[in-house]
């Protein structure tokens, strides 16, 4: 049964719900709509208007909202889409796909701003397929919540959170037990990936290889998911979210103890990350009578790597991502691992430099830009334009007296440096916006030249050193090359320096194989061309396509570690 309100909840009576909600949509109003896993909130996504006050109301400033269109006509006339893209969007999983978009003013422009895809789906329940019948054939269809809370689920709930964010409510009776979010995939290197891997994939089961004793794997922190291991089945709980507030974090065990209850299995082992102030950490360190072990965060997207892939024996590890706690207590991103679910090496990683302020640099990559510039010419930072918008006192004496600073050796970081140095994006709406529009502005080429590339030892470990590469490209800047310029170059030279670097690898450990994970890799033009360059080098090339490449995945990753753990731990025991 389906029913419409207002915007307190008050049922509108003599309406057809659906033919009034479409035509309500058709003049600029913002709906709350029930779906299968959750609300969405929806408005035309041709009225720019009615998209900025949905914006406004979110607190979503320019993350790119996501679209539903009425049929296979409609996505022809909006973007470009393969055969393969074709049979994703109409399968039963029916996922946000992102394409790029043929026309750029076919939708508002404050629906995907300074992106040149859009994440698109078709309808999949009978309600959104009546709608779009009645209404717009392209709408926003936005997951109802204020922005990193939780998707509401209950009629109740939505109309109390959702109050004053939404004009009318769209209802109906069809309870719904847990929250789930819309997946979302995108084909890169010919290969549809899953980037948020939730409705319609969740909870059905990643085979592997090894079969053993059953574990419980509770993730990381950012777009945390949750793991059971069963036997050869590593069922994987839906997108739960950011870990930021006491809704998400309710959510959080609410999935711990549903997967244990639904695949009637107890865990015999809890595997978290390092990192102590991590909420999923904390969790299981609360949780009694049950075996704990933390898991770098590193390793465990290599093992979960490995694991889709069925690997066992010990692989190079190219991990790129934007932030992990490191062993030596410093922030972890640009690493060459080598190992297997028994343990790793730290082979070779980024040049660590400081990084000031923690958060606050994430948000605005003019402060890591400034730091890294700082640090590479030793106090004497070049007069760049991008300088002339900012304040950097307080980011200067951060630096020289190492003053709330951490080292990293993080890609996400120096993408973020570089970008905001050669003029890109100086502060961020969302997670990995300036590397995203710097990836883009190069057009999806790469540059014939490529920066020098400098290699260290450091106990045994090959470093990559940064500032070289940070004073190259701060000279490219002085010298007028452009934005797009210095992106397709910087990207060409990881490349080369990627392939560099494992080739330096297997020469010291005698392996062919390589494994690519960590949230950078979702960026294409890097993605679409390590590989071919990484399998001219002879190397044998694994990445995921079945669990995000990014923190989405990890979990699987620390459940095949604590699995591995626990039968070393038995047979000790039975050797003694």
């Amino acid at each position: 049964h389906v029913w419409l309100t207002d915007d307190q909840g008050e049922k509108m009576e003599d309406v057809d719900p659906v033919a009034e909600a479409a035509r309500l949509l058709g003049t600029g109003m913002i709906l709350a709509i029930k779906g299968l896993g959750g609300f969405h909130l929806a408005v035309d996504a041709r009225d720019d208007a009615a998209v900025n006050r949905l914006r406004e109301t979110k607190g979503r400033e320019e993350k790119p909202f996501a679209l539903m269109v009425k049929d296979m006509a409609v996505f022809r006339r909006l973007v470009n889409v393969s055969e393969q893209e074709e049979r994703q969007l109409r399968s039963i999983q029916a996922p946000i796909i992102l394409l790029r978009h043929k026309d750029s003013n076919a939708v508002a422009p404050s629906v995907a701003p300074g992106n040149d895809r859009l994440g698109i789906m078709l309808p999949y329940t009978p309600l959104h397929h009546l709608l779009m019948t009645h209404g717009p054939d392209i709408l926003v269809m936005t997951s109802a919540n204020y922005s990193e809370e939780p998707i509401c689920i209950d009629n109740d709930e939505a109309i109390t959170r959702l109050s004053g964010m939404a004009d009318h409510f769209l209802l109906h009776n069809r309870d719904i037990y847990l929250r789930t979010d819309d997946s979302v995939s995108i084909e890169l290197a010919g290969v549809i990936r899953s980037i948020r891997r939730s409705r319609g994939f969740a909870p059905r089961p990643v085979f592997v290889q090894s079969d053993g004793p059953s574990v419980l794997a509770v993730g990381g922190e950012l777009k945390n998911t949750v793991c059971l291991l069963k036997d050869r089945f590593a069922f994987l709980s839906q997108h739960i979210g950011d870990l930021e507030n006491l809704e998400a974090y309710d959510f959080f065990k609410l999935t711990a103890d549903h997967l244990q209850r639904i695949f009637e299995s107890s865990a015999e082992l809890i595997v978290h990350d390092m990192h102590p102030r991590y909420l999923s950490t904390q969790w299981a360190e609360q949780q009694e009578g049950i075996p704990r072990l933390a898991v770098q965060h590193h390793p465990a997207h290599l093992a979960a790597c490995m694991a889709e892939n069925k690997l066992e024996e010990p692989v190079i590890g190219l991990i790129l991502d934007g932030t992990g706690y490191g062993i030596d207590g410093t922030i972890w991103g640009g690493e060459i691992l080598v190992g297997d679910y028994d343990g790793f090496e730290r082979a070779a990683h980024l040049e660590p430099l400081l990084l000031p302020g923690g958060d606050a640099a994430i948000r605005a990559p003019w402060r890591i830009a400034y730091a890294y510039l700082h640090q590479a010419f030793d106090g004497k930072v070049p007069d760049l334009p991008f300088l002339q918008e900012h304040d950097c006192e307080a980011v200067s004496t951060m630096v020289e007296r190492e003053f709330q600073t951490v080292l990293t050796s993080s890609m996400g970081r120096l993408f973020d440096a570089v970008a905001a140095m050669s003029g890109g994006r100086q502060e961020i709406r969302y997670e990995a916006q300036a590397a995203i529009e710097f990836m883009q502005a190069a057009g999806q080429e790469l540059n014939s030249e490529v920066y020098d590339r400098c290699f260290d030892t450091v106990d045994s470990a090959i470093i990559w050193k940064i500032k070289p590469l940070i004073r190259a490209i701060a000279n490219d800047i002085l010298d007028g090359l452009t934005l797009s310029e210095i992106s397709r170059r910087f990207h060409a030279t990881l490349v080369e320096g990627l392939v560099d670097l494992a080739g330096k690898v297997r020469r010291q450990y005698r392996i062919d194989s390589v494994a690519l994970s960590g949230g950078v890799f979702q960026n294409q033009l890097l993605f679409e061309n390590v590989i071919p360059a990484l399998e001219r080098a002879d190397f044998e090339v694994y990445t995921h396509s079945q669990v995000p490449t990014n923190d989405g995945g990890i979990a699987l990753g620390q459940a095949l570690i604590g699995r591995r753990f626990l039968v070393d731990q038995e047979l000790k025991n039975e050797n003694k």
